[in-house]
């Protein structure tokens, strides 16, 4: 019976918990039916947080996306680093009722953050391969001492240079910004949603390199310090405890060797960002989904964009849904879609004449 077969699934699942875990998956394991669920294939406009709580239960095989980097774009303006953290981590919370028992969260996101923080050091560093004076800290120091009544401006026109090299030489900074500008924190992700997955009842699983072309643009310190530029991304993996059905068939045996089992995946980012400034190219979700899902399952993306996750979806036959906090991205995601949907429909009756 149906009963009995759902009751034989949950045993055998919930006995492969550990023992501290079992009580927590049931205190967490939600009603089967919810009222008034988001319709599947459709983006829908609103807040993650809010919305994932209608979902049906259990019905989503793979939860893909890139949330906010917290870098500066303009849908970040007026959200605190606190605050920031704070979504993912109800975001990563929402997504335990929703996710099939076996099924994934995958987070694409860069490796570091780095934003200003009030709590840094203000030390500007010293770079000599920048610098635009040949003048010494040795020479202003000895400047000083042999001619001890000179201010800073004396001494900077004894020397034949700046007063702002004269007190970078000294003090290390700029007097101009350097020493007053708030510094760059940097901080790695990875732990950081490592912890909301656990807490959350998801396990890490595994992870991918997303090596793409080098983004200078939001690089700007990489010729002010020894730090690299960005060229690189992570897929995270999170697993929700359940069977998981390991199908490599989904892939041909070329696909499989060059990147499904492998852990770093080249290809470019997205060159024109004309319509949306974060667009992730729509190989990073037509391999998530490929890999870790089915034909026909369902595929959630809570911060959908410009709709690459629906338009990926669609391209490898499975169900999409999506949801978006912006307007004018919803507007422009359905367009997508609808442009995906009449291109499949118009070739489906070119093939079937």
């Amino acid at each position: 019976m149906p009963g009995q077969t759902q009751q034989r699934r949950e045993q055998f699942t919930l006995g492969r918990l550990p023992k501290h875990l079992q009580e927590s998956f049931l205190k967490q394991r939600p009603r089967l039916l919810r009222p008034d669920p988001l319709r599947v294939n459709e983006i829908h406009h609103g807040d993650a947080v809010k919305l994932l709580s209608r979902i049906q239960t259990e019905s989503i095989a793979l939860s893909v996306w890139s949330p906010p980097y917290f870098v500066g774009k303009s849908y970040e303006c007026g959200i605190s680093f606190e605050g920031w953290q704070t979504l993912l981590r109800e975001v990563i919370a929402g997504h335990f009722a929703v996710i099939k028992p076996g099924g994934f969260l995958v987070v694409n996101i860069a490796d570091i953050l780095c934003f200003k923080d009030e709590s840094m050091p203000k030390v500007q560093a010293e770079n000599l391969t920048r610098r635009r004076s040949a003048i010494t800290r040795e020479q202003v120091e000895r400047a000083m001492h042999e001619r001890p009544s000179m201010n800073r401006y004396q001494i900077a026109k004894y020397l034949g240079c700046s007063e702002q090299t004269v007190d970078r030489r000294l003090n290390g900074n700029n007097i101009r910004g350097g020493k007053y500008d708030t510094q760059t924190r940097v901080k790695s992700v990875g732990g950081m949603l490592e912890e909301w997955a656990l807490a959350a009842g998801f396990f890490p699983y595994d992870r991918r390199i997303w090596a793409k072309d080098p983004a200078w643009e939001n690089s700007r310190w990489a010729s002010l310090s020894y730090r690299a530029v960005d060229e690189f991304e992570y897929l995270y993996f999170y697993w929700k405890p359940g069977v998981t059905t390991v199908n490599r068939g989904r892939l041909t045996p070329k696909e499989w060797k060059e990147w499904g089992s492998r852990g770093v995946w080249s290809f470019p980012s997205v060159r024109v960002n004309d319509d949306h400034e974060a667009k992730f190219p729509l190989e990073l979700p037509s391999r998530t989904i490929r890999l870790l899902t089915e034909p026909g399952e369902t595929v959630l993306d809570c911060f959908m964009g410009s709709g690459t996750t629906a338009v990926a979806s669609i391209k490898t036959g499975r169900q999409f849904l999506g949801i978006e906090l912006e307007q004018k991205s919803v507007e422009l995601a359905r367009r997508n879609v609808a442009r995906v949907l009449g291109e499949r429909r118009a070739k489906l009756e070119l093939d079937a004449h």
